[in-house]
């Protein structure tokens, strides 16, 4: 997609960024700036990352607003709504295995708090709201998993009862985004710098992944496409956590003065609702997705009848992909990067 095309898009707008202080909604920001918007909005809890995210962005002063404030307050959102263009909603509370000891917590910020964004948006006439989602929103087994799938499904379905708003609707779904705050690389590294152990929960544990630039190009992409209703999802490669927890010790043990080899790993089991595998799509999804521009659209079929939106010239019938897409919850079928690839990939993003 072309920068011509985004800054068409967002140039002179106002944006609202939910969860602007994390790590997805803080790169965010920052990529949006390059549009010159009128104001981006970031509605954030963390008093200290908004603190921190206002002094790497200097010289925007006259851009950003740094609001403190928490999606459980649907006065507090809608208020921070008004007279915004786009909303990007990426707050949420995200680690599976503290939300399997905390499930009402998870239910009132991925849910409710979904909920709130959404209806603010409404009373707003805001243009268009996208909702940051992961993979672990297909066919869930953890409580995250599960309030993240029903935060897609309330977002596609504001589309049935917008009533005269304006407003569209639509999500984007992603696999673990390289580097962010509480995933593996950081935890990896800061464990090799102590010479290890380096542990793993279980050797066949994959995942998809994501470069946090890709993550902010898709949602900035699936800005611009969305119709209403849909949910994005980028073809993502796989990869096998014990093969890149061995080519970060090959690469960083001699960094921090340790033989690769004397740096153990070690296993310690999953916790309680990781997966082994996770998946991009649910078997029903295949069924009514269509590929734009590359990317996986997944649209509800009765919010597709009620628009009347036929396959457009851009849109390529998904049992036209063939096999790959067919089976793209097979594990035989999806890229899994081999050690070489990791590695070439880790050195791009940690440079």
């Amino acid at each position: 997609m072309t920068s011509d095309l985004l800054n068409k898009e967002f140039t002179g707008k106002k944006i609202l960024v939910t969860g602007g202080a994390g790590s997805i909604g803080s790169e965010l920001v920052k990529c949006l700036l390059k549009y010159d918007p009128e104001v981006i909005r970031i509605l954030d809890i963390n008093e200290t990352g908004l603190f921190e995210l206002e002094q790497h962005c200097g010289g925007n002063e006259n851009k950003i607003r740094m609001l403190i404030g928490d999606i459980r307050d649907k006065n507090r959102v809608t208020r921070a709504m008004q007279g915004i263009d786009f909303v990007f909603h990426a707050a949420a509370l995200k680690h599976v295995y503290i939300n399997e000891y905390t499930p009402s917590e998870a239910i009132n910020t991925n849910v409710i708090g979904t909920q709130n964004v959404i209806n603010a948006a409404i009373e707003n006439n805001v243009y268009k709201m996208i909702t940051i989602s992961t993979d672990k929103a297909v066919n869930p087994t953890s409580v995250m998993g599960t309030t993240k799938l029903l935060a897609e499904k309330i977002t596609s379905a504001a589309e049935y009862y917008r009533g005269t708003s304006r407003t569209v609707f639509a999500s984007v779904r992603f696999g673990n985004v390289l580097i962010s705050r509480g995933s593996v690389i950081p935890l990896f590294l800061n464990q090799i710098s102590l010479g290890g152990p380096v542990t793993i929960t279980d050797p066949k544990m994959t995942r998809f992944i994501i470069p946090t630039d890709k993550a902010i190009e898709l949602i900035l992409q699936a800005t611009a496409f969305a119709k209403g209703g849909e949910t994005f999802i980028l073809r993502m490669p796989s990869v096998k956590i014990l093969e890149m927890a061995e080519v970060l010790i090959e690469l960083y043990g001699p960094k921090y003065g340790y033989l690769p080899d004397k740096i153990k790993i070690k296993t310690i089991g999953a916790k309680m609702g990781e997966k082994i595998h996770e998946s991009l799509l649910t078997d029903y999804e295949k069924m009514h997705a269509r590929v734009v521009d590359g990317k996986l659209i997944v649209i509800d079929p009765l919010i597709r009848s009620l628009r009347g939106l036929e396959s457009d010239k851009n849109e390529k019938a998904f049992a036209e992909e063939g096999s790959t897409l067919n089976t793209i919850n097979n594990k035989s079928d999806i890229k899994t990067l081999t050690k070489d690839e990791i590695r070439k990939l880790l050195l791009e993003v940690l440079k």
